[in-house]
């Protein structure tokens, strides 16, 4: 096994496993004394922008990715205990199991490739004093694209809304971020299934959406069930930027509390994780994290041993071996999909 590299950061940055519903709380007494944001008639915030080999019978290192109907693929990030990014492993170090029985991994990459992003950006009122902020954290994080990745933009207020369709034109991005004004209720739930929507048209293999957003919802037509169906569906991992102020500033209302836990069990539910934000010395190290992690995640490739295509649930579980002990490791990957959406 070729050597285990890491990308050591100072650990501003939260673990995304184990209970969100315990770290929900865990955060309450930072969100004492917020006040509720402001919540006004919906606006339109922008002009929509419409321009817009065989397989081996082997798993082998960084073997490219195939399209095949009956490949199923996961993206998995490996963290270590102070959540360092682990890269370096071989495909002999993941075992695989989808509903308790193991699967063999057919392909294997672990090589940087093209990203399809969308970027999912609260404009509710509630983001009104932190919006300078958020504005931030998404320019840091474009930072960390390359040529050949794409990103469309969805802004959300009281209704979602696309601002720009795919483009690799990160001037015009921020441009249209730098004119956005923070207004009306909060229909965050609405701007993910834009977003899953918006996806459909990706070009690339991998594809993310990134929410930067204080949480909560309180304005949106689809529920909390809805949208977690929609996103074990979509093969589009979710990550979460969340913007809180510092504790003292407000009374919390009940939006504020249930904004971490809606942001970390979504995000969970895909692989991807949320990270918080409370002052602009976090910016740089968590976009940069975001960005690594996206750009450096491991494929696997299996043909599921059951091959009904029933539309059935099925569990995925990672799990990390070696003749190195491997237990102090953690893989993040999607719980599962319907069999049939393959």
């Amino acid at each position: 096994m070729s050597q285990t590299q890491w990308f050591p950061k100072k650990d501003l940055v939260r673990r995304a496993g184990g209970s969100s519903r315990m770290f929900a709380w865990s955060l309450f007494a930072c969100f004492l004394l917020f006040y509720p944001g402001t919540l006004t008639s919906a606006q339109s915030m922008f002009p929509e922008d419409r321009n817009h080999e065989q397989l081996r019978q082997q798993p082998a290192k960084n073997q490219p990715i195939h399209a095949d109907v009956d490949l199923a693929l996961i993206n998995v990030t490996v963290t270590d205990p102070h959540d360092h990014l682990i890269t370096g492993l071989e495909a002999n170090n993941f075992q695989l199991y989808e509903d308790n029985v193991e699967q063999r991994v057919v392909n294997f990459s672990s090589e940087e490739t093209p990203l399809s992003i969308g970027l999912i950006f609260d404009l509710s009122g509630s983001m009104a004093n932190k919006l300078n902020l958020a504005k931030e954290a998404a320019v840091q994080f474009l930072k960390t694209t390359n040529s050949a990745d794409e990103v469309f933009l969805i802004g959300f207020g009281t209704h979602a809304e696309l601002i720009t369709s795919f483009n690799n034109n990160l001037e015009n991005l921020q441009n249209r971020l730098f004119m956005a004004s923070a207004t009306g209720s909060t229909s965050l739930l609405d701007a993910i299934q834009l977003g899953i929507i918006e996806m459909r048209s990706a070009r690339n293999t991998r594809r993310a959406l990134l929410i930067i957003s204080d949480g909560g919802d309180n304005h949106s037509r689809y529920s909390e069930g809805d949208l977690k169906k929609m996103l074990r569906e979509a093969d589009t991992q979710l990550y979460a930027i969340g913007i809180f102020e510092p504790a003292g500033y407000h009374r919390p209302t009940l939006t504020d509390f249930n904004g971490p836990m809606l942001l970390d069990e979504l995000t969970e539910l895909t692989g991807g994780r949320c990270y918080t934000v409370r002052n602009r010395n976090d910016l740089e190290q968590i976009t940069t994290k975001i960005g690594t992690e996206l750009h450096h995640q491991y494929i696997l490739g299996y043909h599921p041993s059951n091959n009904t295509h029933d539309a059935h649930w099925r569990k995925v579980i990672i799990r990390l071996h070696s003749t190195n002990n491997l237990s102090h490791l953690s893989a993040h990957a999607k719980r599962g999909y319907y069999a049939g959406n393959l």
